[in-house]
């Protein structure tokens, strides 16, 4: 999604090489082809098409340019010349761009900067998309349909850390959710307007909550741990926990997405974990 009202629809599905048209195959890993995202871009002016990309290459399509953060730290890494000269470079590794931050560019980085998906039901889309403008205003705007499954059934009920669905489809065990991620520097920082990325996101995330959606858990988390508790379940969590982990060795999932529950369990002695 490149605006509030323009977006670009890719439905994609399996076909042999014998399908393939050879005028419509697109290698896009090729170092000196453009990112995808701007080559998706040209098809609000190219119009419906179709293309045949290698499976591999589909599954990395966003890697060369780290989906379009790669923007940020190189502005003009989609030139033409700089990618037939210099393509074959990037993305340069993660590890290592950490590695060279100061204290200050990591502080304004998690000031200034959001990395964020949000599971929400298909039904709350267009609501959902108008929160994330209010409050991230980041563009491109990761979409990406998903199923959250019913597990239950005659012997078992629902076993998954996502809460059981509430509007499945007719005949079906699952219910439409989708994917928003929003990457990048938020627009009131790109105006040099006042921007708080912990009320903003927690804005997002009790958003999230009440319309029975969910919070990716690679991202940072912002609730506390009863509300990050309410949003999944940690029934099953909780028995295997206490099995496996019973002298709390390990931290919880809660203290792996929310850095201040991090630092409070690093902190802690050996004797305040209970490892025996």
């Amino acid at each position: 999604m490149y605006t509030r009202d323009k977006m670009v629809i890719m439905p994609a599905s399996f076909c042999d090489e014998s399908e393939v048209e050879a005028s419509k195959k697109n290698k896009i890993s090729i170092w000196y082809k453009p990112w995808f995202y701007y080559h998706v871009e040209t098809f609000f002016k190219r119009g419906r098409s179709v293309e045949y990309i290698p499976l591999r290459d589909y599954f990395h399509r966003h890697t060369k340019s780290i989906f379009w953060e790669l923007e940020e730290i190189i502005p003009f890494g989609n030139h033409p010349v700089f990618r037939f000269l210099f393509g074959w470079a990037v993305p340069p590794k993660v590890s290592f761009l950490k590695l060279t931050q100061t204290q200050k560019v990591k502080d304004l980085y998690e000031k200034a900067h959001v990395i964020q998906d949000m599971l929400v039901p298909f039904s709350k889309m267009d609501e959902a998309l108008d929160v994330f403008e209010k409050q991230y205003g980041i563009y491109p705007l990761w979409i990406c349909p998903y199923r959250a499954y019913d597990y239950t059934n005659v012997n078992n009920e629902h076993r998954c850390f996502l809460k059981k669905p509430k509007q499945l489809l007719p005949g079906k065990d699952y219910e439409m959710y989708v994917d928003l991620g929003a990457y990048g520097i938020p627009r009131a920082v790109k105006e040099k307007k006042p921007f708080d990325i912990v009320k903003c996101s927690r804005t997002v995330e009790k958003y999230v909550y009440d319309v029975h959606g969910f919070q990716m858990l690679y991202a940072t988390s912002y609730q506390d741990r009863d509300e990050f508790r309410a949003m999944f379940d940690h029934r099953f969590y909780d028995q295997m926990k206490k099995k496996y982990d019973p002298n709390g060795a390990f931290p919880e999932v809660y203290e792996k997405v929310c850095k201040k529950a991090m630092q409070l369990w690093e902190k802690k002695t050996p004797q305040q974990k209970k490892v025996e």
